[in-house]
């Protein structure tokens, strides 16, 4: 994929940890970073200058281009070498880094913005993003500078091409998760009788052997696409969401898709990338099915 990294900042703990997080990604890929802030000044009609009665260069224009010339510093301070850039967005921030999207090949924003109530609620930006994005969107959150595989959960969607590739990109291990439960997460093996409790107990060796089947039918064609990057197949039996979070402490990202199998088509966030992204303790990169498809332009 081409196209820049993008990063939003508003000045917040949550977007300088982002502009940390994007310098790096963008260096990795050899990419452009461009540093973007959006905001309203021009439709509310606020004057971009220094007021008369107050200090020089204390105008709303100053403060923005100062927060943008921090990011950049700080950019380059985590990422010696990487080349960046920066741009002032008029409009509103969820809107203005969607567009950005559009032609970027990674977003990165932090978990929450200036106006969020950090370590409870996800900003609104990262949400949007998620969930509507043109491209793989990164929210960073979780342990500072993570390490260890990347980290996917596998349920046969298209998203798996793309946690390879960030793999891939990273010259790391990837971890491909699969869990299962003999009453289903998604109600596939809950008994109808309580009789049949018996017989799916009885059966569970049986079934773990089946997901295993399918866990290795689901990397078979990646790994000849991606010879280098060291698959590690993982079969747990539980529930998906609890085993993510926990397993995510080991992790330095976890990929996850918009929407995975068995989701209603309305919802562009499932369950459990919605969990992922407020649980995780590392960052989480959103990749929407189709954009890692062959020919497939969203």
């Amino acid at each position: 994929m081409s196209g820049p990294v993008v990063v939003g900042v508003d000045g917040s703990p949550s977007a300088l940890a982002a502009v940390d997080a994007a310098a790096r990604e963008a260096l990795l890929r050899g990419a452009e970073l461009h540093v973007v802030h959006a905001f309203l000044w021009p439709a509310l009609h606020v004057p971009p200058g220094a007021s008369a009665l107050g200090p020089p260069g204390g105008g709303v224009r100053e403060s923005v281009e100062h927060l943008l010339r921090e990011a950049v510093d700080r950019a380059r301070s985590a990422a010696p070498g990487v080349r960046a850039t920066s741009a002032v967005m008029p409009g509103e921030a969820v809107a203005a880094l969607e567009a950005e999207s559009r032609t970027a090949q990674l977003m990165v924003v932090g978990r929450s913005g200036s106006g969020g109530v950090r370590e409870v609620l996800l900003g609104s930006a990262a949400v949007h993003l998620a969930a509507h994005g043109h491209c793989p969107v990164m929210v960073v959150r979780g342990r500072t500078d993570p390490e260890g595989p990347v980290l996917v959960a596998v349920d046969g969607s298209p998203r798996e091409r793309g946690a390879i590739a960030e793999a891939s990109i990273r010259g790391g291990e990837l971890v491909a998760l699969h869990t299962w439960s003999a009453w289903g997460d998604h109600g596939a093996h809950r008994p109808g009788r309580p009789g049949e409790l018996v017989d799916t107990i009885g059966d569970a060796d049986r079934q773990r052997a089946a997901e295993e089947r399918l866990l290795a039918e689901a990397l078979a064609g990646h790994r000849e696409r991606y010879p280098e990057v060291a698959v590690r197949p993982r079969v747990v039996r539980g529930r998906t969401r609890p085993t993510l979070i926990e397993a995510s402490g080991h992790a330095q990202l976890i990929v996850v898709g918009a929407r995975g199998r068995g989701g209603f088509a309305g919802l562009l966030l499932g369950s459990v990338s919605q969990a992922v992204l407020h649980h995780a303790d590392c960052p989480v990169a959103v990749v929407r099915s189709g954009l890692w498809d062959d020919g497939a332009d969203l």
